[in-house]
């Protein structure tokens, strides 16, 4: 068995009017809001899908099914200290996350250290495991017009 596993994730949600927007963990000011079966965290959804693929766990929709009403409206935090729990208890211990938020708009990079601390705290790690980045599609696709947001992370596992 390998001491050292890396794992992707990749999701996306639609863009809607008039629901809160959640991003890592924390509100992000803006008309729009993801739309999800959960919050539709769409930056926590990634960082689980990645632990849980590093892991060799299958991924979050096995763990976490929209289509199990425990999880309707599910703060996305409570299915990442699950994942962290599943990741442990296998013996694994975060070695860090790169991710890549892919959206228009509104700018995200002056939320970005609230970010880092609050999924630090809810994965009991250190901020500085934790890499946020955010990037435009230069007005192309669907993140571009504003339809949607997509995110994108990897992670470094260690045998603990």
């Amino acid at each position: 068995m390998s001491t050292i596993r890396t794992g992707f994730g990749y999701d996306v949600h639609q863009l809607q009017p008039g629901l809160p927007f959640w991003l890592g963990g924390i509100v992000v000011p803006h008309t729009h809001g993801a739309l999800g079966h959960s919050d539709a965290d769409v930056l926590i959804h990634v960082i689980c899908d990645a632990l849980l693929g590093a892991a060799n766990l299958r991924d979050i929709g096995f763990h976490f099914p929209d289509t199990d009403p425990t999880y309707k409206g599910i703060d996305s935090k409570k299915l990442l200290v699950e994942t962290m729990r599943l990741l442990r208890a296998k013996g694994y211990e975060l070695g860090n996350v790169d991710s890549t938020i892919c959206l228009e708009r509104p700018k995200i990079n002056p939320h970005i250290p609230e970010m880092q601390r609050v999924l630090a705290e809810v994965m009991g790690v250190e901020a500085d495991l934790i890499s946020i980045k955010a990037t435009t599609t230069e007005k192309l696709g669907f993140v571009g017009r504003g339809e949607g947001v997509a995110a994108y992370a990897s992670v470094l596992i260690v045998k603990a």
